[in-house]
């Protein structure tokens, strides 16, 4: 891991922290037994442009995030965010284009939170319905807000890509 990477990965962290926390009741959904709050996957979205370890690293942060302010349950849906970020920044680093690794992603996601909430009592119609299909709601919402701040940064003339081509014109 290079410099780079950890203190990108140090930031997004910061932000995967800070919405849990700042955002709890506010920027929240809550439809039992399926809550969301917008913008949680961004941190996570944009570390998949660095690597797979600022990816992995910002994942585990969102887990600690969501821990804190919503619990286990919820702590371990956003553990998935490890494995769906971690599929994504592979991609992204063989295709460099965003939002095909963004697509990708979602059934890891989204099967990934609906597989963890059946060990606590969640029926399978709950799981798959509810969870599966909200999530995949979320992140397609959460990678539209992804794609434009990743071009903002873009146009900003800031690089995320550890690769040094530049800015990615791209999505």
């Amino acid at each position: 891991m290079t410099v780079k990477e950890l203190l990108y990965a140090a930031l997004l962290t910061s932000l995967a922290l800070l919405i849990p926390l700042a955002f709890q009741g506010w920027l929240q959904v809550v439809i039992p037994p399926f809550s969301a709050t917008l913008a949680s996957h961004l941190p996570t979205m944009l570390a998949m442009t660095i690597s797979p370890w600022t990816a992995a690293l910002v994942g585990v942060g969102s887990s600690l995030g969501f821990f804190v302010t919503l619990g286990p349950v919820v702590a371990l849906r956003a553990a998935t965010h490890i494995l769906f970020g971690v599929a994504g920044a592979w991609l992204y680093a063989k295709k460099q284009r965003l939002w095909p690794a963004l697509l990708v992603s979602l059934p890891i996601h989204a099967l990934g939170e609906s597989l963890v909430v059946l060990p606590f009592g969640f029926s399978l119609r709950h799981a798959l319905l509810v969870i599966g299909a909200g999530t995949a709601l979320h992140h397609l919402a959460d990678a539209a807000i992804t794609a434009a701040v990743f071009r903002a940064l873009n146009r900003a003339g800031i690089n995320l890509s550890l690769h040094g081509k530049g800015p990615i014109s791209h999505l």
